[in-house]
């Protein structure tokens, strides 16, 4: 069970350096795809605004020689934009964490060059990445059209109407204030987030935060929001059919039957200090098995006359072997120790006599 277990970790940390690498080839993509619209979108500035200054400069120069732009083959992209500008550049990732205090549709807004909006409902769209927004009917200009797109989307036109994306950083809200004298209009420069920290519901688009203009730390209310039509099928389940509780649980009960309790639990770890009787009686009889297998001889004869000898030379070294383990010497060696001992006393008896005499 350990071994399937480790096999399943396994598997898992596998699966998320898989997954981690899929992300990591994503990220790599769109990086690349960033930097070339960013690439773009820079070449465009830097050509228009050329373009431009030469074209002045000439005028300039040539005065009434000066060649006539606004006819001849180029006169149907006259006065177009290029299309790499309807792609501004991303912001930064660290932006993208931060509380986003912006104005949301139905709400007051005004342009940076003075151009008036009562709400952002006629707004097109609202680009988060890019910190950007279009508007159809004010910002609107001249694109021109590529080659493979009119091939594509069946366009005969050399250029097209766009709206163009204007910056976040070019808008500002307004804010309706009650003053003394009455409501007026304010700007607002700066605004940011903090609490308190409104309950929405799952599927609304507004953050929970509270916003207030910075400096006089004013709320800003945020806009009401209609709740979602959402069509009810006959195959759906109202919310009213299932919300009654049918299933209440008890202390006296398990809250998972058994066999979930072992999977959770792991059932066979040896770190466990109860098993099941089945479980126990199943690792006796593997002890038992174990032993006996160790107890069987699987010798050839060469190895079992082999196992026998050395069996026979353990003996024998054991019967020479007296209660406390030190080795019991024969009547031979017995003999010859005390008569080696003997001739030692007796030599040394007579050179004792002679340095007497002496």
């Amino acid at each position: 069970m350990q071994k399937v277990i480790q096999r399943a970790t396994t598997a898992r940390k596998q699966a998320q350096k898989k997954i981690y690498r899929a992300q990591q080839a994503v990220k790599v993509v769109d990086r690349q795809q960033v930097l070339r619209q960013r690439k773009d979108y820079n070449r465009a500035l830097i050509t228009g605004l050329k373009e431009s200054r030469d074209a002045r400069w000439e005028d300039w120069e040539k005065g009434s020689l000066a060649p006539m732009r606004h006819v001849g083959p180029d006169a149907t992209r006259y006065g177009a934009v290029d299309v790499s500008l309807m792609h501004p550049r991303p912001s930064p990732s660290t932006s993208a964490g931060k509380r986003s205090c912006s104005p949301k549709e139905t709400e007051s807004v005004l342009f940076g060059v003075g151009i008036r909006a009562r709400s952002m409902k006629s707004l097109r769209s609202t680009w988060r990445v890019r910190l950007s927004l279009s508007r159809m009917s004010t910002w609107c200009a001249e694109v021109t059209v590529p080659e493979f797109a009119k091939i594509s989307m069946g366009i005969t036109t050399d250029t097209v109407a766009q709206g163009m994306p204007v910056s976040m950083n070019d808008i500002r809200h307004v804010v309706a204030l009650e003053m003394e004298d009455g409501t007026k209009d304010h700007i607002v420069q700066h605004a940011y987030g903090g609490p308190p920290y409104l309950e929405r519901s799952h599927d609304s688009k507004l953050p929970r935060f509270s916003r207030y203009i910075a400096g006089l730390d004013i709320e800003i209310p945020w806009p009401a929001e209609e709740p979602p039509h959402a069509e009810v099928a006959e195959c759906d389940t109202r919310g009213n059919e299932v919300a009654d509780v049918s299933w209440v649980p008890s202390m006296d009960e398990s809250p998972f039957p058994s066999s979930v309790i072992d999977e959770l639990r792991n059932k066979y770890s040896r770190f466990r200090t109860r098993h099941d009787p089945e479980y126990v009686k199943e690792k006796v009889m593997e002890e038992y098995r174990q032993e006996y297998l160790k107890s069987q001889s699987l010798l050839t004869p060469k190895g079992e006359k082999k196992l026998a000898t050395a069996n026979a030379s353990m003996a024998s070294k054991l019967a020479k072997l007296d209660a406390n383990g030190n080795v019991v010497m024969d009547k031979e060696t017995n003999d010859f120790i005390s008569r080696f001992m003997g001739m030692n006393a007796t030599k040394s008896s007579k050179s004792a006599n002679s340095q007497a005499s002496a």
